[in-house]
C-alpha cells in the first residue's frame, strides 16, 4: 500500500502529464510554484514521466521549458468508440451526484474528441448502460453539503459539524478534510478528527450544522481509507437458517444469492442467510415482517422473540 507521500507524488505526476498535454510548453519554475515543490523535484518528476514511456523534452533559453513531443500529443483517433463511450458513461454518472463546472468542462472535452461519423455509434453504446448514483430518496441538503466539503478540500480548511454516531449519540467534531467518498450510494467524508486524534469516515447523512473554518491547515501524511470489507465480513459473518414467504423473495435477494434458496413448499423457501449479531442485521430480519421466521440457531431465534415482545409491550399500554 502506498503511503501519503507516494500517493501525493503519483497525483503530482498525473497532474504534470495533464498540464503538458494541455499546454504547448511550461517552465520548471512555473511547475515548481504550481505544486509548491523545488525545481529539482520537478526535474526528477520529468525523468519519471520519461521512464514511464511519455516522451518529454526540455528546451533552454528564453521561452524554454518542458513539452511533450508532438508525435505523442492526443489524437482523436487514439480513442476507440468503446473508449469514448466508457468515458462518457463514467462522467455522466458522476454529474448526477456531483454538479460543478469541472465535470461540465470534462464532458465537453470528451465530446469534442468524437468524430462526426462515429457520433451515432457512440451515442448508442453510451445509452446501453445507465448509471444513476443518486438515491431514490434522501437528504435534500446533501448537495450543498458536498459542495461545501469540495471547497474545504480545495482550500485546505477545517470543517466543524454535529455528528450522530452509534446509538444516536450526538457529538461536536472538528475535522481536516482529505477525501469525499461515494460508497454504496452513500456519501462519506474521510478526514482527521481532532476530537479522536485519528482519521475517520463520516457519513454525510449523519452530519448537521456543517461549517467551514477561516483558518487553513497543513495537510498531514495519510493512507486512503479501507473501503473493501469483504475479508472482514467473512470472519465475522455467519449463516443462519430462515424460512420466508415467496412474496419477500426479491427483497431477501438483496442480501444473498439465489443459490442460498431451497424450496420448502409451494409458497415458502428455506434460506441460508448471511448474518452478524448486531442491530442492523436484526432490523433486516424484522423488515421482512411476518413473512420471515428465524429457524436456527436457537439463540438468535430466542433474541428475535425477546425483541418482538419488547415491541409489542410498547403498543399494549
Amino acid at each position: 500500500m502506498m503511503n501519503g507521500g507516494e500517493q501525493m507524488k503519483v497525483d503530482r505526476l498525473v497532474s504534470i502529464i495533464m498540464i503538458l498535454l494541455d499546454k504547448e510548453r511550461i517552465g520548471a519554475q512555473e511547475l515548481a510554484d504550481m505544486f509548491e515543490v523545488s525545481p529539482r523535484t520537478i526535474y526528477r518528476d520529468i525523468d519519471a514521466i520519461n521512464m514511464a514511456g511519455i516522451p518529454v523534452r526540455s528546451t533552454s533559453g528564453v521561452g524554454g521549458g518542458f513539452e511533450i513531443m508532438e508525435r505523442y500529443k492526443i489524437d482523436r483517433k487514439v480513442f476507440s468508440t468503446d473508449d469514448l463511450s466508457a468515458l462518457l458513461m463514467g462522467l455522466s454518472s458522476l454529474s448526477g451526484v456531483m454538479r460543478g463546472d469541472e465535470l461540465v468542462h470534462a464532458l465537453a472535452k470528451v465530446k469534442s474528441f468524437i468524430p462526426a461519423e462515429r457520433a451515432k455509434d457512440i451515442e448508442l453504446k453510451t445509452n446501453q448502460i445507465c448509471i444513476d448514483l443518486s438515491p431514490w430518496m434522501g437528504n435534500r441538503n446533501l448537495q450543498s453539503c458536498v459542495d461545501l466539503i469540495k471547497t474545504a478540500l480545495s482550500e485546505k480548511r477545517r470543517l466543524t459539524f454535529a455528528y450522530i454516531a452509534h446509538h444516536g449519540n450526538k457529538t461536536a467534531r472538528t475535522v481536516e478534510p482529505y477525501q469525499l467518498v461515494l460508497k454504496n450510494s452513500h456519501w462519506y467524508l474521510y478526514g482527521y478528527c481532532q476530537e479522536r486524534n485519528d482519521f475517520r469516515l463520516f457519513r454525510l447523512s449523519r452530519i448537521s450544522d456543517l461549517r467551514m473554518q477561516v483558518e487553513t491547515f497543513t495537510p498531514r501524511d495519510c493512507q486512503k481509507p479501507n473501503l473493501d470489507f469483504a475479508e472482514i465480513l467473512e470472519t465475522i459473518q455467519t449463516k443462519i437458517k430462515i424460512r420466508i414467504h415467496k412474496s419477500v423473495m426479491d427483497r431477501v435477494l438483496d442480501f444473498c444469492s439465489y443459490e442460498d434458496f431451497s424450496p420448502d413448499d409451494d409458497e415458502h423457501y428455506i434460506v441460508s442467510f448471511p448474518f452478524i449479531e448486531n442491530e442492523y442485521h436484526y432490523n433486516i430480519l424484522f423488515s421482512f415482517g411476518d413473512k420471515c421466521e428465524c429457524l436456527e440457531p436457537s439463540h438468535i431465534r430466542s433474541e428475535m422473540k425477546r425483541r418482538i415482545r419488547q415491541i409489542a409491550a410498547i403498543y399494549e399500554s
